[in-house]
């Protein structure tokens, strides 16, 4: 007859489940700290410090969309991201183009380090600028003209296809009543 021998049994380290058991928390503490160091390094674009100017401005903006309703402005801007540039005619009400430089600001919704502003030399057709490139997301576009007395506004979706002609009107609507613009202040 054969007698069972006892066998002394393994360390707890040797074992797999107080392992299995520990893991789950060790995850949970390296992925705090993952959080606590992306959350200390990055900078978060959408908070403002001082929201009473902020404030402020959007009276200063809504203001420069009326002038831009009262002058019957309007803009078609025509991408061409295989050549890198931006084409852009302006109208007034009364169907003549407008003069002056202009700037064409493109905004991304949410990360304010991709914005862009697009300096836009006059040619026979209307305005042309360089485009950059654009990451995939939503974009405001801004049309606006060198002393920010008016401004025009779209909000587009820039994917992998390529970007249609985009119309930029005044964000109210109303109706022109025929102003024409000047080129100075």
């Amino acid at each position: 007859m054969k007698t069972a021998t006892a066998t002394a049994p393994n360390p707890w380290y040797r074992e797999p489940w107080p392992w299995l058991l520990m893991s789950g928390p060790a995850v949970v503490v390296v992925a705090g700290f993952i959080t606590l160091y992306l959350a200390v390094s990055g900078q978060d674009g959408l908070v403002v410090d001082d929201y009473y100017k902020q404030g402020k401005a959007i009276n200063q903006a809504l203001h420069r969309d009326d002038i831009a309703r009262q002058a019957g402005l309007t803009a078609t801007v025509a991408f061409d991201q295989a050549q890198d540039r931006v084409q852009v005619t302006v109208k007034q009400a009364d169907g003549s183009n407008l003069t002056g430089a202009l700037t064409l600001s493109m905004v991304h919704a949410t990360r304010s380090g991709f914005d862009s502003v697009i300096n836009l030399s006059p040619t026979a057709n209307g305005y042309t600028g360089k485009l950059p490139a654009l990451r995939t997301g939503k974009w405001n576009v801004l049309l606006e003209d060198k002393y920010k007395q008016w401004r025009l506004q779209q909000e587009i979706n820039v994917g992998t296809a390529a970007l249609p002609p985009l119309e930029l009107r005044p964000a109210a609507a109303g109706s022109p009543t025929g102003t024409k613009l000047s080129d100075a202040p």
